[in-house]
């Protein structure tokens, strides 16, 4: 039995255009495809950590809602950095990526993903949050890795498995894969629970 045989008669979908997301998903042998969408990723004032990239994640997903057949299942997932009270989100430009490495260097902070797994009928939502610490950087080591790696499209302005995260990451409790981009453990689990919902049986 291979891992997508778990989900047989199921269509996979996963809602994001992260590519760290499409290969981990593919990394863990379920068979699904690719759904593109725009996404507000607003959120209500108040709202901090887990609770924000819960939201995110589970109003991308509603999204979907009356555009899904019986049988297909969405997954959407939202992964914000979550330092000192802060959210350090994508950078918009150098400069910010500037002021996000730097407070990042010689901290402690919190990277927290958002999951929504939705059908037809059902929605199951969680979040994995995972601590990572940072050595001090130098203005030289920042300056580097923002000149030759892209910290544009990545919450915290950093990828873990880059060079940055290399030289600089001292300590991580909770899942490595969850900085990377996606919690797949976790979503491995909670896919095989979703599956045994009640409702309308898969296609053959």
């Amino acid at each position: 039995m291979t891992p997508s045989d778990k989900f047989s008669g199921y269509k996979i979908i996963l809602a994001s255009r992260s590519p760290r997301r499409r290969q981990l998903l593919k990394e863990l042998g379920i068979e699904f495809e690719v759904a593109l969408r725009n996404y507000d990723e607003s959120y209500p004032d108040g709202l901090t950590g887990e609770e924000i990239a819960l939201h995110i994640a589970t109003a991308k997903a509603r999204s979907f809602k009356g555009d899904i057949a019986e049988n297909e299942i969405v997954i959407t997932a939202d992964t914000i950095v979550w330092c000192k009270g802060e959210v350090l989100g994508k950078p918009e430009d150098e400069k910010d990526a500037l002021r996000i490495l730097g407070k990042i260097s010689g901290n402690t902070h919190e990277v927290i993903t958002g999951v929504c797994i939705f059908s037809y009928l059902h929605e199951r939502s969680f979040t994995v949050s995972t601590h990572v610490t940072f050595c001090p950087l130098t203005d030289n080591e920042i300056q580097y890795y923002i000149d030759h790696y892209d910290p544009y499209d990545k919450a915290g302005a950093y990828g873990i498995q880059d060079w940055i995260g290399l030289i600089g990451c001292t300590n991580i409790e909770g899942s490595y894969f969850n900085v990377v981009g996606l919690p797949v453990q976790r979503l491995y689990t909670e896919l095989q629970e979703f599956v045994k919902l009640k409702g309308p049986k898969p296609e053959a």
